[in-house]
């Protein structure tokens, strides 16, 4: 399995070392590590071999070979890949849940700070993880979803378009905290949200014109 770093990680850690909160960034690391963690061992659990691990600003991503017979496997209007792909998605957040409940139930013995963090940092991350926007978990769910229930050509539209009006909605709330917590931490991750909402725009926009040249010949 190849490992890569993507060399904005060390960009945000300098970042929020500067603003005094690299200790809540360093614990959101490892929330998100335990979290892609809960992606990998879905997947491998589903048969899937991983390919590589990129560690990302704010957590890791697993990639996964994909073998033909993946796509045989027929359920409705998609096939059994989709139904592992939305899977392995959901498990992600559900592992952070799973850390928040045990912490409620037997991290009573710890001082009360550490008992918050981790609490609040899993469900941060869950929620946060959730969005319907894609390439995030919630995004992944979503575009899976359509693919069984109307097919690929529409997940793709139905996804793109659910992300951005999302991302929309989420920077018009994040503008409202970053004014209310004078938090600049929050500037910097809704741009780096926009670089991969601009980047899945690009790949939807040249799946749309191969679309279109295939329904045209």
């Amino acid at each position: 399995m190849n490992i890569k770093v993507n060399l904005k990680l060390f960009l945000f850690a300098i970042i929020f070392y500067i603003t005094k909160q690299i200790h809540i960034y360093a614990m959101l690391m490892l929330f998100a590590f335990l979290h892609e963690m809960g992606h990998l061992v879905c997947g491998i659990f589903m048969g899937l071999k991983p390919k590589a691990l990129k560690i990302m600003p704010f957590g890791l991503s697993v990639e996964f070979e994909v073998l033909p017979k993946e796509y045989n496997k027929k359920i409705v209007k998609g096939n059994a890949l989709q139904m592992k792909k939305l899977c392995i998605a959901i498990f992600g957040p559900i592992t952070n849940l799973i850390i928040m409940i045990i912490t409620i139930v037997f991290g009573q013995n710890l001082e009360t700070a550490l008992y918050q963090e981790i609490i609040y940092a899993n469900l941060l991350i869950a929620l946060f993880n959730l969005l319907p926007i894609h390439p995030l978990d919630g995004g992944r769910v979503v575009k899976a979803c359509i693919h069984i229930i109307k097919g690929r050509k529409k997940s793709i539209e139905l996804t793109n378009y659910i992300s951005n009006t999302t991302m929309i909605l989420f920077t018009m709330v994040s503008s409202i905290a970053i004014y209310y917590y004078k938090n600049i931490a929050i500037l910097f991750i809704i741009c780096y949200l926009w670089s991969m909402v601009i980047l899945e725009n690009k790949r939807y926009h040249l799946q749309k014109r191969i679309y279109k040249i295939i329904e045209n010949s």
